[in-house]
């Protein structure tokens, strides 16, 4: 333990002392307590070197024979040992354990669940931790235990951080107080502007920690609790989630061939405050909001004078099929925010992902974003505007195209090879994952116990019926391949089509 969070914790625990008896223990007696106290719960672990006498007295205000006095008694005691030369460290081995010292008027904390009386979550709190969504739901290759990074280039990434570290340039060590790192939000707002017809200048660009971050922003700024919102079913866990902290009441709406599909009971009667949609791939089906579809969309927001957030996750993986403009660069009514990460094109713990904001709403989502979160990594967004203006980031995406769509072919070959047509794949045009959806002729299908089955075998794959809101729920598993290794798809793929197959035959 460190001498500095030694002394903060001791003077916490004189202080603490001080209030449990009347009248205090002295002064020698009330510190031999804390200090015996703290080594009896593990909080001054075994080995731990004390600080001399001296600068104990000298940082905790007491006199050196005071502290000497109780530093003695539990060196006598066998709590503490002094070595010749080097200093005086807490015992490997404890006197036996008994109750605290009658003086002190405390009794050891009970642990929870131990007699303890249960402490309950907020209904909210339960339902949002009634799922794990970081086990079961992040997407992950369906063979996990080596995650590919093989086209993305380390070195180089490295060489631009470091570069904006030696040159130590003070601003760029303080939050992010206007939406984020300028010369970042300028090449984000070109890079849009060409590859998805977003209709954006610089100063509507927000950067955040990622998607969930400017969902969670939207909801706390643009809706109150108990206001209803529409998303998919079935729907990304992680939106789900995000809008049931900021307490909205959650409206499934189905999804078919052309995306989302409000009935005309919903076109009619529907007022919600905000529309969660992933046009550009839905997750997880991958189907493509029709044209059609999403003009209605519009149309219905500008009406009821609702919000629309646009999620494009991984709008730069699209292998095939008519490539569609942002559903923001159709709206002629400013009712979209549009959404956008670097975790799925560089890597996923970066945490950078942007928000284009309305421009009346600039202000507010300013303050907000300050406000609630106090971004900073200026010096990341840095390195990552070099990496876009230099060229690097539209060369990376271009080499993981021709990588990811190699993988997905091979994977899709595999599985109709193996299980014909008892599945059905969806979501081959585009994104990271697979969606297997099982054919009635399958029979009722236990999606979630071939999951289980896969996971006992090394693989890990998600059981699509978590992912609906209401019934009817669809079985079947999606499949992340974006981070497989290409030689270990073959092998992999076999693998799980063997364990499929042998499930719907039983």
């Amino acid at each position: 333990m460190r001498p500095l969070a030694l002394f903060e914790l001791l003077l916490t625990e004189l202080q603490r002392a001080e209030g449990d008896v009347s009248p205090a223990p002295p002064l020698n007696r009330r510190l031999y307590l804390s200090l015996r106290g703290a080594i009896l719960a593990g909080r001054i672990t075994a080995g731990v070197q004390l600080p001399s006498t001296r600068d104990l007295a000298r940082d905790l205000g007491l006199s050196r024979n005071t502290v000497m006095s109780a530093i003695n008694q539990l060196t006598a005691e066998g709590y503490l040992t002094a070595r010749q030369g080097s200093g005086t460290f807490v015992s490997e081995t404890l006197p036996e354990l008994g109750p605290l010292s009658p003086a002190r008027g405390r009794k050891p904390a009970q642990a929870q669940g131990a007699g303890a009386s249960p402490r309950e979550l907020s209904q909210r709190g339960q339902l949002l931790t009634a799922q794990s969504g970081s086990a079961d739901f992040e997407v992950q290759p369906f063979a996990p235990g080596e995650i590919e990074f093989a086209e993305f280039p380390i070195h180089l990434w490295q060489k631009l951080q470091a570069k904006y570290w030696r040159s130590l340039d003070r601003d760029l060590l303080d939050y992010g107080q206007e939406g984020g790192y300028m010369p970042l939000r300028e090449a984000i707002a070109g890079y849009l502007s060409l590859s998805r017809s977003v209709r954006v200048t610089p100063e509507q660009v927000l950067i955040t920690s990622g998607t969930q971050q400017s969902l969670d922003l939207a909801a706390r700024l643009l809706t109150d609790h108990g206001d209803e919102a529409w998303v998919e079913n079935p729907c990304y866990w992680g939106a789900r989630r995000a809008l049931q902290a900021a307490g909205l009441k959650l409206k499934p709406i189905e999804v078919d061939l052309e995306g989302m599909a409000p009935s005309a009971a919903d076109w009619q009667q529907g007022r919600p405050r905000l529309i969660y949609v992933t046009p550009s791939h839905q997750y997880p089906l991958g189907h493509v909001m029709s044209l059609q579809r999403r003009r209605a969309l519009l149309q219905f927001a500008a009406q009821q004078r609702c919000w629309i957030f646009e999620d494009d996750y991984d709008s730069e993986f699209r292998f095939g099929g008519r490539p569609y403009a942002s559903l923001q660069g159709l709206d002629d009514h400013a009712q979209v925010l549009y959404s956008g990460t670097f975790s799925k094109v560089m890597y996923p713990g970066i945490r950078l992902g942007y928000l284009v904001v309305p421009t009346d709403l600039l202000p507010a989502f300013n303050t907000g974003l300050y406000d609630l979160y106090r971004p900073g990594q200026l010096m990341l967004q840095a390195a990552l505007t070099d990496f876009i203006t230099e060229g690097h980031l539209g060369t990376l995406i271009r080499r993981l195209r021709v990588a990811y769509q190699s993988r997905r072919d091979e994977l899709a070959r595999r599985i109709q090879r193996c299980l014909g047509e008892r599945v059905q794949i969806s979501g081959q045009e585009s994104g990271l994952h697979l969606c297997l959806l099982f054919t009635p002729q399958c029979g009722e299908v236990d999606d979630e116990a071939i999951a289980r089955a896969a996971d006992a075998q090394g693989m890990t794959v998600r059981p699509l019926s978590r992912y609906y809101l209401s019934q009817p729920r669809q079985r079947g598993l999606i499949l992340g391949y974006a981070y497989v290794p290409t030689e270990r798809v073959p092998p992999w793929a076999q693998k799980l089509c063997l364990l499929i197959r042998d499930r719907l035959t039983d």
